[in-house]
Parts: structure tokens; C-alpha cells; sequence
């Protein structure tokens, strides 16, 4: 008889499932741009809501006609430039060059970065006469969490790298911008497509059948009900990596593609319940609503990033009729 063949039980999905290092990940690769522009932002989730829009995508059933959407609220307070690091591209992959920071540091990065003295004009003149040999350039950013709806002082520090071929533009670019502030509505539009990092929500320790989706045994079973029934075959004498284990759930990097942006403001009064989100508070600052749901409990810090892999349908600004709070 033929060898028969059937998919595994249960679903690896990702892996590995391990702790992220941090409660907010770390972009390491971006699009590619001909000019020399921001290319990812940032926002803390706030919660969720259903706008009523108009259906403007030729290819759906629901062409022209008004549909109920649910959309993610993120608040997103401007970002502070606080320096500019340059990348040499080796044999054993990116090495700093060197970095260059802003000359007044906000007080509440006293925590994060020794503020002593800076030699910002060093530093540049450094990148400057190395511009030949420097692959990439980068902003460190900082957030200000003070300005959004968060209990939160400590702010988070990132990079976020500028875009373009010419490494000099993207030098006078980063000098522009250093020691200032970059908003929302700087980095992107209405109606672009953008990747989502997020890390998930935590949840600890968890079995097989939760963390794998296996079968739970029968009640005839004579050792575990909620285990596999052998975590390994007779040849070869080993336990293998594909064996579903009890291990860590959530609290891991993931990146959803090509999430619609389908409003930027200025105000949160326009979108903010009369009680404030659940779990979050009031939105204060610019935000952003993206179509769908997004990883990530509410108060996480979500990374924006450049579709790197854009969809070929063209996509319009969306016609929003009214939002449901």
C-alpha cells in the first residue's frame, strides 16, 4: 500500500516562542527609498472602535455601499530626534561607525543616557569624512510619554532609519532634524500602507494544548489527558523540536503587513469615549486609526514601519461617514 501522508496535529505557527527581550521590538529592516525621509513611527495603543465608511476598493461585493469597520486607535505624541548614528556595512554584517547626539538631552532620558558632554560637532565632522564608506543612517529617537493619555515618565529609545541613496542628503537630512521633534503627520498619510511590530500580549506558562492546539487524550487515557500522547518516535532516540511542549506563551516580536491607515487627527476629542478608553485613559495628542486589530495590549508602544512589502491593489484614502465610540 502507499505510504499515507497527513498534515501534523496541531500548528507550530511561529517559532521559536520566546520572551522578547523587550516590551517594545526593534526594526531591522526597512524599504527601500529614493529620497531621504523618516521610515517608521511610533504610537501606544489606546483601544478599539468601528467607523462606518464607505467602501471605496473596486475589487469588493461591497463597492459604493457604507460598512461597519473596526479600527485600532493609536495615540501618537510627537517623537524627539535625540541623535544620528551611521552604519558601515562589514563582512560580518552592520557596525556602528559612530553616533552623534544633540547637545541638550530631555531630563528624562537621565535614566537612560549618561548625560555628560556631548561632542556633537565631532561626531558629525567624523560622519562627514567617512561618507563614502557609511551603508546606512539612522535617527535615535526618544518618545514623550508624558504628552499622551499613559501614567508613564520613562520614555522608550529607538531607531528609526532615513531613507534615500546619496549618504551626504541623508546626513543634511539628519542635521535638520536633530534636536527637534518629528510628528505624525511628517512621517505618514491617509490611506498608506504601513507594517505594525508589536510585542504580544504576555501569558506566562501554558501547556501544549493551549500553546499548540493538540488534542486533548480520551478519558482512557492512562498518564496526561491534556498532553500528546508521545513526545517522540522510537528512531532516531530523541526528543525533536517539532515535539509540542509546555513553554512560554505570548510576550513575543510579531509584525502584521500592510495595515491600512484610515485617519490621522489632531484632536482625540473627536474619538475619545465620555469615560476615556478602558484600561487606557483619554487620548491627548495626535492619533492614528488603523483598519483591523493589531498585537499587543492597550499602553504597549507600536513600532510603524514603511510597507515593506506593499499590496498591488491600489489602495484610496477612505471615506469615513461616522465613528462608533
Amino acid at each position: 500500500m502507499p505510504e499515507v501522508r497527513k498534515p501534523r496535529r496541531g500548528s507550530l505557527a511561529y517559532w521559536p516562542r520566546v520572551r522578547a527581550s523587550r516590551i517594545y521590538p526593534t526594526i531591522t529592516t526597512y524599504p527601500a527609498s529614493d529620497k531621504p525621509k523618516t521610515l517608521a513611527f511610533a504610537g501606544y495603543k489606546a483601544g478599539m472602535l468601528t467607523a462606518i465608511m464607505l467602501d471605496n476598493n473596486k475589487g469588493s461585493t461591497t463597492f459604493g455601499q457604507e460598512i461597519a469597520v473596526t479600527a485600532t486607535v493609536l495615540e501618537c505624541p510627537p517623537i524627539r530626534v535625540v541623535g544620528v548614528r551611521a552604519y558601515l556595512n562589514t563582512s560580518k554584517g552592520l557596525q556602528i561607525l559612530t553616533e552623534a547626539w544633540t547637545r541638550e538631552l530631555p531630563k528624562e532620558l537621565n535614566r537612560k543616557i549618561l548625560n555628560g558632554t556631548m561632542k556633537t560637532d565631532e561626531k558629525i565632522a567624523a560622519i562627514e569624512s567617512n561618507l563614502q564608506k557609511i551603508s546606512k543612517m539612522r535617527l535615535i529617537v526618544s518618545t514623550q510619554p508624558r504628552l499622551s493619555g499613559i501614567n508613564k515618565k520613562t520614555p522608550e529609545v529607538f531607531e528609526i532609519e532615513i531613507g534615500g541613496k546619496d549618504a551626504k542628503e541623508k546626513l543634511d537630512f539628519a542635521k535638520q532634524l536633530l534636536g527637534k521633534e518629528i510628528k505624525l503627520s511628517d512621517a505618514v498619510k491617509e490611506g498608506e500602507l504601513v507594517d505594525v511590530l508589536a510585542v504580544t500580549k504576555g501569558k506566562g506558562t501554558v501547556g501544549p494544548v493551549e500553546r499548540f492546539g493538540v488534542r486533548i487524550q480520551n478519558r482512557h487515557a492512562k498518564q496526561k489527558l491534556r498532553h500528546v500522547g508521545a513526545i517522540a518516535a522510537q528512531v532516531p532516540r530523541r526528543v525533536l523540536w517539532t515535539a509540542p511542549m509546555a513553554g512560554q506563551l505570548g510576550f513575543q516580536t510579531r509584525t502584521e503587513l500592510n495595515k491600512r491607515i484610515l485617519k490621522i487627527g489632531e484632536d482625540g476629542k473627536e474619538i475619545n469615549p465620555k469615560s476615556g478608553f478602558k484600561r487606557y485613559g483619554i487620548v491627548r495628542n495626535g492619533y492614528m486609526l488603523l483598519e483591523g486589530s493589531i498585537p499587543g495590549p492597550k499602553k504597549r508602544l507600536i513600532l510603524l514601519r514603511s510597507a515593506i512589502r506593499p499590496s498591488k491593489i491600489k489602495v484610496s484614502v477612505p471615506e469615513i461617514r461616522e465613528i462608533i465610540r
